[in-house]
């Protein structure tokens, strides 16, 4: 028989849901714990950062936000059966905690953890709770907030712990900031999945739009989908932009300590990370968002005088460029910028999760 505790991370197939579960997942097995993650096939994609040793579970799960009739009227019964089959795992390998990070996917790692009464909480990265996260707000036994005030049921009560980062962006946290000058600069440019289409259609001309002198020494890194790259790297080779366009960058850490400023959606994620390296940012509240959640997540940074916030109704070329120029024009205003970003930090947040996790199963085996 393993002695060692064991903790179920459930979460969605997102980097939002996968990067948080990541950092506690880090921890906890540097603590002496088993760790397995639950999650779909979709899911299963972002789990090449989480450590070996983290034993995945796929599950079977459902949207009702995505696909046709047919797949919608299905939902239920792959949800059931991911729910039954996560229990009967559970019956044999009982785990000490679990923790579901949001994301269809971790419906059945829940749902069984209530049925079988085994300790559990949620982590919610945004400042509004999502629909699996809403849900299971009143049946769990802790609520943590990444992102502060988050909208909680009225029986609820959340904990502020902030969102956890990879270990990746830890060794990064309060790298020093090198102001805009007369040097080589860097934009980083990050969109995620859903969002990276409209800063593939505005970025790279509010850029070229930029006075030559901020030009000469500019280099960009750009996040944009594989539909986008071929026009986005076109447009910034025909106009003399040392770009880099990549789909997915696996040096995210490295390439925002070196920029000048972040243009960025705002992910809970992405947030954290600029706030524990401590950069400028740009932020675009992804519009589609139900419950616009973005605009909640980018408050915090924006009242610290660390973000500019740029609704999509207000997002052009034009507009963009003003702000990106405002910024790089004036290294005393990007240098408190990048200060006030880490005054909004919450770089021990993989190690308050963990005492949470760890005092909830100490509880379970009390009670």
């Amino acid at each position: 028989m393993n002695e060692k505790p064991l903790l179920i991370i459930a979460a969605g197939g997102t980097g939002g849901h996968m990067f948080p579960a990541q950092s506690l997942a880090e921890v906890m097995l540097r603590r002496g714990w088993r760790v397995k993650l639950s999650t779909d096939a979709r899911g299963a994609r972002y789990c090449g950062g989480f450590p070996h040793t983290v034993e995945v579970e796929q599950v079977a799960s459902a949207t009702f936000a995505r696909g046709g009739v047919l797949n919608k009227l299905l939902a239920p019964f792959h949800i059931v059966g991911g729910v039954l089959g996560a229990a009967i795992r559970m019956r044999r390998d009982i785990p000490d905690a679990v923790v579901g990070f949001g994301g269809y996917p971790t419906i059945p790692a829940l749902a069984a953890a209530w049925l079988l009464r085994r300790p559990r909480m949620i982590h919610e990265q945004n400042g509004v709770l999502g629909r699996v996260n809403q849900v299971f707000a009143t049946h769990v036994d802790r609520i943590a907030c990444g992102t502060w005030p988050t909208e909680l049921p009225q029986d609820a009560k959340g904990i502020h712990v902030g969102n956890p980062v990879r270990a990746a962006v830890l060794e990064r946290a309060q790298a020093p900031y090198v102001a805009p000058g007369p040097h080589p600069n860097s934009i980083l440019v990050m969109g995620g999945s859903q969002g990276a289409r409209i800063l593939s259609d505005v970025v790279p001309q509010a850029i070229a739009d930029l006075p030559s002198a901020l030009l000469e020494d500019l280099r960009v890194s750009h996040q944009a989908r594989d539909e986008d790259m071929d026009r986005v790297q076109a447009f910034y080779a025909q106009n003399g932009i040392a770009a880099d366009v990549q789909p997915f960058f696996r040096d995210v850490p490295k390439r925002m300590t070196e920029a000048q400023l972040v243009i960025s959606r705002a992910g809970a994620s992405s947030l954290a990370d600029i706030s524990v390296i401590g950069r400028p940012s740009i932020l675009v509240p992804l519009a589609i968002a139900i419950r616009d959640e973005q605009t909640a997540n980018a408050r915090g940074l924006s009242e610290a005088g660390a973000a500019v916030i740029l609704q999509e109704s207000a997002f052009s070329a034009k507009t963009l460029a003003d702000q990106i120029e405002a910024i790089l024009s004036q290294p005393d205003t990007a240098s408190h910028m990048a200060h006030a970003a880490l005054s909004v930090a919450k770089p021990d947040a993989p190690q308050v999760l963990a005492d949470m996790v760890e005092a909830l199963a100490l509880k379970g085996q009390i009670t």
